[in-house]
């Protein structure tokens, strides 16, 4: 609890309920609004992260919340300070990562009237949020957050907001007011007539498929669901949120699904008989565009599969999803090997591995994210951006282990990665945290490298350098043959490391990236790769695939 001198008001009130959820980092900009918090936090053991915009704290709350599980807080005073965290607390809702939003208000007094930066924030945020609160009396501040914070990190996590107004902050409360206590519940167990069903049908099956979702990674599934892919032969395709639920050298991993393209694991779907999703959440990755065949579905998660005409599953298992594929493992069997899906996969490694000693220049994407897998170890983590380099991202970096890939996808916000690799080394300062992203994405949040130079949060941002929005011009010359208003130029990203405390390398030729990758990470400040990319693999990745398509 706090220690005041002063008479205990509703901010010192709220900083206790935020002790007692846990909370060790709050991510945000001071403001005229919440000085009362700022004052109550000035005496809490709970340390608040000053950045240079307040997206980037709702970024970094966002992917605190990912990797931890708990829910990550970001505050901003009223205003344009609460409307700057919008994208991230939209997409923190999206992806399923537990968040909690604060902000200022004006007082109660001038809720009625024209006021100075007053905007209606609960009825902004409402849309945005699993639920958004206005504190109006002193008396509910402690049944606000807990509200705030169990809607937060309740299975499907995601983003929650509170509206402190600054007379109500301000106003005195009793010694009698106390936080309420935190409370964890673990899903129940699924029904044995699910479990029954569900492994009839996967013994009968002519030709199953796991779709693996990022649920698996936030139930700690992933142990489990590899166990169960090799008892019972069944190839295994993730989403882009659930990198490493299976080890990407896994005989039975099929890799990532979900480029704007069909690949290799779109045509295993199509040819499937039947679909098990684990964990699958249909935002991550639209039914419509997987499910073009005939198969029957089995939804396997802790809560009931969301309404969609094309996922309609014959049976849902809900409960904990370890316990859930345990119990369906014992009673089912299988034992054929999945040829067609083996086949593919190693059509896969072959094309993956054939990029390993390309020493064109502009740098090949896939060439870059295998230099990038050689330096960084399995439990490493690489935070991607949003653009044409989350495609190469999703498709060519595999992962041993879940939450060592993290990419927005629900959302798909850019800007994520430079804010998210500081939330990520916070929480991890005994990893290699490597941030890559685009030109264009990493210009949007790049003021927080001040921040990462402040705190020590050391980490390497790989820039791939095509002087466009790629993934825009990507889709542009798909549709139209042509591309229009895309292209830009830069800053000298050197000189901007350097101004900011960081280290600056330009890659000259291909055969620089790797070494300097390894010296990057020796460094004791944070280091920028400015790398050259070749972005006409977009299109050829394209045709090729058009081609792959009607060969499969």
């Amino acid at each position: 609890m706090t220690e005041t001198k002063h008479p205990r008001n509703t901010a010192d009130l709220l900083v206790d309920c935020l002790e007692e959820e846990g909370v060790h980092y709050i991510f945000g900009i001071p403001g005229e609004e919440n000085l009362a918090i700022m004052e109550a936090l000035s005496r809490s053991k709970i340390e608040f992260i000053t950045v240079r915009h307040e997206q980037g704290a709702a970024f970094m709350a966002d992917i605190y919340g990912r990797l931890t599980g708990k829910a990550g807080v970001c505050m901003a005073t009223l205003g344009p300070g609460a409307t700057n965290l919008i994208t991230g607390v939209a997409d923190a809702d999206c992806d399923g990562a537990p968040l909690v939003a604060i902000s200022g208000q004006v007082g109660t007094d001038k809720m009625h009237i024209t006021a100075h930066q007053y905007l209606d924030l609960r009825a902004m945020f409402e849309p945005i949020t699993r639920r958004a609160y206005t504190v109006v009396r002193p008396d509910t501040m402690a049944e606000i957050t807990r509200l705030a914070f169990k809607y937060a990190e309740r299975e499907k996590p995601g983003a929650t907001f509170i509206d402190l107004p600054v007379n109500i902050s301000q106003m005195p409360v009793g010694e009698d007011e106390k936080p309420l206590q935190h409370k964890s519940i673990l899903p129940e167990t699924a029904l044995t007539s699910q479990i029954e069903k569900a492994a009839a049908m996967i013994s009968y099956a002519k030709n199953p498929v796991i779709l693996a979702g990022s649920s698996v990674i936030r139930s700690q599934a992933s142990e489990m669901l590899t166990k169960f892919a090799e008892k019972l032969k069944l190839p295994v395709i993730n989403t882009m949120m659930s990198k490493g639920a299976i080890p990407f050298n896994n005989k039975y991993s099929l890799w990532t699904v979900g480029i704007p393209m069909d690949d290799y694991q779109t045509k295993v779907l199509e040819k499937a008989s039947l679909v098990i999703a684990v964990g699958y959440d249909i935002i991550e990755y639209a039914p419509a565009k997987w499910h073009i065949g005939n198969a029957d579905i089995i939804h396997i998660d802790t809560m009931p599969a969301d309404i969609n005409k094309n996922y309609q599953p014959e049976v849902e298992v809900i409960g904990n999803i370890p316990d859930s594929l345990s119990r369906i493992m014992a009673k089912a069997a299988r034992l054929q090997e999945p040829k067609f899906a083996l086949d593919i996969r190693q059509r896969m490694v072959i094309e993956h591995e054939s990029y390993a000693e390309n020493m064109s220049f502009p740098v090949k994407p896939q060439k870059a994210l295998i230099d990038c897998r050689k330096v960084m170890g399995p439990d490493d983590i690489v935070i991607s951006d949003v653009g044409a380099n989350k495609v190469w991202i999703a498709r060519h970096y595999n992962c041993y282990k879940p939450n060592t890939c993290i990419i927005s996808n629900g959302f798909a916000t850019m800007g994520i990665a430079v804010p998210g690799a500081i939330a990520a080394k916070l929480i991890h300062p005994e990893k290699q945290v490597l941030a890559i992203t685009g030109d264009a994405g990493f210009m949007m949040n790049c003021q927080e490298f001040e921040t990462a130079h402040r705190l020590g949060t050391h980490f390497v941002t790989l820039i791939f350098n095509d002087q466009s929005y790629g993934l825009i011009k990507w889709k542009q010359d798909m549709q139209y043959g042509h591309h229009e208003y895309v292209d830009f130029t830069n800053p000298d990203f050197v000189k901007f490391a350097e101004s900011v405390g960081a280290i600056g390398y330009r890659i000259a030729q291909a055969e620089e990236l790797l070494p300097t990758l390894k010296k990057a990470f020796k460094q004791d400040t944070s280091v920028i790769i400015d790398c050259p990319i070749d972005y006409s693999e977009n299109m050829k990745l394209t045709k090729r695939l058009e081609k792959l398509m009607n060969e499969l």
